[in-house]
């Protein structure tokens, strides 16, 4: 069987702490890479490809090691990565391969190629030799016992390139099997047989949503609840332009993973007893009716909910910024934003106050803010820090006029009132298009986590 290792770049250990790669935008190289690989690794095994996914906890050395101690004749490996660079403009995809070897440069074309073709609207940088690599070899492209190639997928930093990613996964996921299949070939002469289908059978579990019991059955995989995916349209949730969803075709029915939905707002539970997932959606939250998505509104948690929330999250963050749950109140009530959601936006742009990017907690800049010079801002206190926040939402949110003098070093930038829903955020406030969704899953989380769900 034709042998290929997937090797997705950063997530190891290297000198002592986790390399995560570039962070953008709430997420790490290494999350973008593991997301793109976990779709490829499927689709080359269902076409009989033998394919060995590197672990991720693996430092780069070790994850050569790895891969030369199961290799067998015939075999073929490549890491991936995604760049970042201080010019935003800067696009594209690069495969790099060994110096001076024509045979795997004309290798490196094929994995390129097939990338491009699926995904046409990602820029080629052209193949390219690992002595032109900023270290000026590649230890991945040299060491490996197999042949070997790096391929640079995308710039996290570029905003297109960053959505083209994040919500054209499968895609990039379809060129990279297409590429390593190809490649495969070129270096066995012959493809796969793929396997044959067997019948398979997945036990059934009772659906409600909304407390009310729901007609059709879901069923269980591998331990996960899966849900008919025309349930989803029932539940306002479109997926059409998301790759992240998991998705079955199971006896002439397409199903989803139903943790996977979470993202839009919909609260998922389970009872073992009765072996019924149970649904709610954003709409049936125990708060005003209209209003859970609409910023220019009223929060509807107390100074202890917020308190509680974050510090379960994050105790550590927590004791560093303790008043923070009373400054969102207090502002956002001045400046007529809802708390809840601003506060639920900060979480998101700060993963609880860790701050895995690269705004530092000393800057006091809780939702990624830049100054009028495009650097990452700094204020003077955590107050003024969220009083610019609760700012930021409100230009995009309303065309009301400030209550409080004005600390926002971008308020004048911004098109007042475009994005009066959280939803509008999205591609907009950050490049990716489930930004607001992803903030109203905190809200149902801070809403749940105060028993107003």
């Amino acid at each position: 069987m034709a042998q290929i290792f997937i090797s997705a770049g950063h997530g190891g250990i290297e000198n002592g702490v986790r390399d995560t790669g570039a962070r953008i935008a709430g997420t790490t190289e290494a999350q973008e890479m593991i997301a793109l690989r976990d779709l490829a690794v499927p689709e080359l095994r269902s076409r009989g490809y033998d394919v060995l996914s590197v672990p991720d906890d693996l430092s780069l050395l070790q994850s050569i090691d790895w891969i030369n101690a199961r290799a067998k004749t015939g075999a073929v490996a490549i890491e991936i990565h995604a760049e970042s660079f201080s010019n935003q403009a800067t696009r594209g995809a690069t495969v790099y391969h060994i110096y001076n070897n024509r045979d795997r440069r004309d290798q490196a074309e094929l994995i390129l190629l097939s990338l491009l073709k699926e995904v046409p609207e990602l820029p080629s940088r052209g193949v390219r030799s690992d002595s032109s690599a900023a270290t000026g070899r590649l230890a991945f492209c040299r060491q490996t016992v197999p042949p070997a190639l790096v391929a640079e997928i995308a710039y996290l930093t570029n905003p297109k390139d960053f959505a083209l990613l994040t919500q054209r996964r499968r895609n990039f996921a379809v060129g990279l099997a297409n590429g390593l299949a190809a490649w495969s070939k070129a270096i066995t002469g012959s493809n796969p047989t793929p396997p044959t289908p067997t019948e398979v059978s997945y036990p059934t579990i009772n659906i409600e949503i909304n407390g009310g019991g729901y007609p059709e059955k879901g069923i269980i995989i591998s331990g996960n609840a899966y849900i008919p995916i025309d349930l989803a349209d029932r539940l306002s949730v479109d997926l059409t332009q998301s790759d992240a969803v998991r998705r079955v075709r199971y006896r002439g029915i397409v199903y989803v993973k139903a943790v996977d939905l979470k993202p839009f707002s919909i609260a998922v539970g389970w009872d073992a007893s009765t072996r019924t997932l149970q649904l709610r959606p954003a709409s049936a939250l125990n708060i005003c009716p209209g209003t859970i998505d609409l910023i220019m509104s009223h929060g509807s948690t107390t100074e202890l909910n917020l308190k509680i929330f974050l510090r379960n999250e994050n105790e550590s963050g927590f004791n560093t910024f303790s008043d923070l749950p009373k400054l969102y109140r207090e502002e956002a009530t001045i400046e007529g934003v809802d708390y809840d959601i601003a506060f639920c936006q900060m979480c998101l742009e700060t993963d609880f106050l860790r701050f895995p990017g690269l705004v530092r907690p000393s800057q006091n800049n809780f939702a990624g803010l830049a100054d009028g010079a495009g650097n990452l801002a700094t204020f003077p206190s955590a107050a003024i820090g969220v009083r610019a926040h609760i700012q930021h939402l409100k230009a995009y949110a309303s065309t009301e006029p400030l209550a409080r003098p004005q600390v926002d070093p971008r308020f004048d930038f911004v098109k007042r009132g475009v994005a009066p829903l959280v939803g509008q955020l999205s591609n907009l406030w950050a490049a990716d298009a489930l930004y607001g969704q992803k903030i109203l899953a905190r809200l149902e989380e801070l809403y749940k986590s105060a028993g107003l769900l």
